[in-house]
C-alpha cells in the first residue's frame, strides 16, 4: 500500500437521502507525488463558485493528513457557502481524524499524505445535522475504500450487470445469465404490441424482439415506443439483414436496440460488416440460420472472416413447423464455438427443459405469448419453466 500511495488511492461513497444526501469522491497520496501536486494546484488556483478550503476540526486546527475540500456544486449564495464551510467541512475533518485514530489511515503516514475531497451539497439542502452526519459517514467510508483498494476488479465485473443506479435504474446491455426468454413481436399493429407489452411482468430474464414484420412496418424507431413502457429492457431488432450490414447495425443502435439480427443467408461480407459494426458500437450481433442448409459450415465460413457473432439463432420458420426441432444442433454449435445459442420454433411451456438441456441459452417464443388470452400468465409459466430467479433489483449502494 505504501508504494501505491506514492501515486494515489481513490475512494467514493454515497450516504443519505433527500436533498442532504452526501456524495464524496476523494484521492489520497503522498505530498511529494502527483496527489501533492494536485493538492497545491487546487489550493493556489481558485475557481469562482468552487473555492477550495482546508478541512479544519476547529478554526486554526487542520487535519493530519491535511485535506482540501472542493465543492462539486457551484456555490452561488452565502447560505450555500455556510453549509460547505460549516457542517460539510467539519464532517470531512472529523472523518479524517477518526480514520487516523482507528488505523484506517496509518498514523505514521499522516505527515506524509494529503487528501483531496470533492463534496456534493445540493442547492436545496437545509438540514445541517443531516449534512454533517451524511458527509461524515460518506467521507469515512470513502477513505476506508480508498485505503483498502475497494472495489477490486472481480467485484466490478460481478456487479456491472447487476447494479441498479438510483438515477437511471438498471439498464440491460449484456446477456450474462442464461437461459433467457425472448418474446418475439411479429404483430403488425403498434397498438396491439404496446398493449401486450404492458401485460408482461418485469423480469431481467426477458428479451424483447422486434420481429421482421413489425420492423418493416414501423422501422427501427419502434424500439423507442416500446422503451416508453419497458425502459430498462433488452431489445433486439430482427432485420434479417441481407445487404448493407453495417448500415442496418447502425440503424439498430441509433434506435437504442441492444442487438441486431443478420441473416445467415447474406453474403459473407455483409455478415462480417454487420457483426463488426454491431460489436464496435457495443450491441449484440445475432446471425439467424433460418434457411441455411448447414449452419455449422456457415459458421466456419464466418469465422474465417475474422469475426463471429455474439448469438447464433437456430430457427425453424412459422411456415415450416415440421421435421427436426431447431434445437437439435444447439450442443454441436456450442461444442465448436464460444457463442450463445438461441432457438426459435416449436417451443412450448412443457418442453422448455428439453430445449435448455439441448444447449439453448435463449428460447424464442412468439404467438404462444403475444396471442395468449392471459399474456401475463403465459409469460410467468415460461419463466417458471426456465427455473431462473431474477437478480435482486433493489441492491443499491452496497459493497456486496
Amino acid at each position: 500500500m505504501i508504494e501505491l500511495l506514492s501515486l494515489m488511492q481513490i475512494g467514493e461513497a454515497l450516504v443519505g437521502r433527500g436533498y442532504e444526501v452526501a456524495h464524496i469522491d476523494l484521492i489520497i497520496g503522498e505530498k511529494n507525488g502527483v496527489v501533492g501536486q494536485a493538492f497545491a494546484n487546487a489550493l493556489s488556483q481558485l475557481s469562482a463558485g468552487h473555492t477550495p478550503l482546508l478541512a479544519v476540526l476547529r478554526p486554526n486546527l487542520i487535519t493530519k493528513p491535511p485535506a482540501i475540500i472542493v465543492p462539486k456544486v457551484t456555490v452561488k449564495s452565502l447560505e450555500q457557502a455556510e453549509l460547505v464551510f460549516g457542517p460539510a467541512q467539519a464532517a470531512v475533518a472529523k472523518a479524517i481524524a477518526d480514520s487516523v485514530e482507528e488505523g484506517i489511515i496509518p498514523k505514521d503516514m499522516a505527515e506524509d499524505l494529503v487528501v483531496i475531497v470533492s463534496v456534493f451539497i445540493h442547492p436545496k439542502a437545509k438540514d445541517k445535522n443531516k449534512i454533517y452526519y451524511y458527509n461524515y459517514s460518506a467521507t469515512k467510508l470513502a477513505i476506508k475504500r480508498a485505503m483498502g483498494g475497494f472495489p477490486d476488479v472481480d467485484t466490478v465485473l460481478w456487479e456491472k450487470d447487476r447494479a441498479f443506479h438510483p438515477h437511471i435504474g438498471r439498464k440491460l446491455t449484456k446477456l450474462w445469465d442464461p437461459p433467457y426468454l425472448q418474446i418475439a413481436f411479429d404483430l403488425t399493429s403498434l397498438d396491439e404490441v404496446l398493449n401486450v407489452l404492458r401485460q408482461i411482468p418485469e423480469s431481467d430474464h426477458i428479451i424483447y424482439e422486434i420481429g421482421t414484420p413489425l420492423a418493416k412496418r414501423y422501422g427501427a424507431e419502434v424500439v423507442l415506443k416500446m422503451r416508453e413502457i419497458k425502459p430498462h429492457s433488452f431489445y433486439i431488432i430482427d432485420f434479417k439483414t441481407l445487404d448493407v450490414g453495417k448500415l442496418e447495425a447502425r440503424m439498430a443502435v441509433d434506435a437504442t436496440a441492444n442487438g441486431v439480427v443478420i441473416s445467415g443467408l447474406a453474403p459473407l461480407k455483409t455478415i462480417a460488416e454487420g457483426i463488426k459494426e454491431a460489436q464496435k458500437v457495443g450491441i449484440y450481433a445475432i446471425v439467424d440460420m433460418l434457411g441455411v442448409e448447414d449452419p455449422i459450415k456457415r459458421l466456419e465460413k464466418i469465422k474465417e472472416m475474422d469475426v463471429f457473432p455474439d448469438v447464433v439463432e437456430l430457427h425453424r420458420a412459422i411456415d415450416e413447423e415440421e421435421g427436426k426441432p431447431p434445437w437439435h444442433l444447439a450442443k454441436h454449435v456450442k461444442e465448436k464455438f464460444d457463442v450463445l445459442v438461441a432457438v426459435a420454433g416449436g417451443i412450448r411451456e412443457e418442453n422448455v427443459q428439453e430445449v435448455i438441456s439441448a444447449g439453448a441459452d435463449i428460447l424464442i417464443v412468439g404467438r404462444a405469448i403475444t396471442r395468449a388470452r392471459d399474456v401475463e400468465g403465459a409469460v410467468r409459466r415460461f419463466l417458471n419453466a426456465l427455473k431462473k430467479p431474477d437478480t435482486d433489483q433493489f441492491r443499491i449502494m452496497t459493497d456486496f
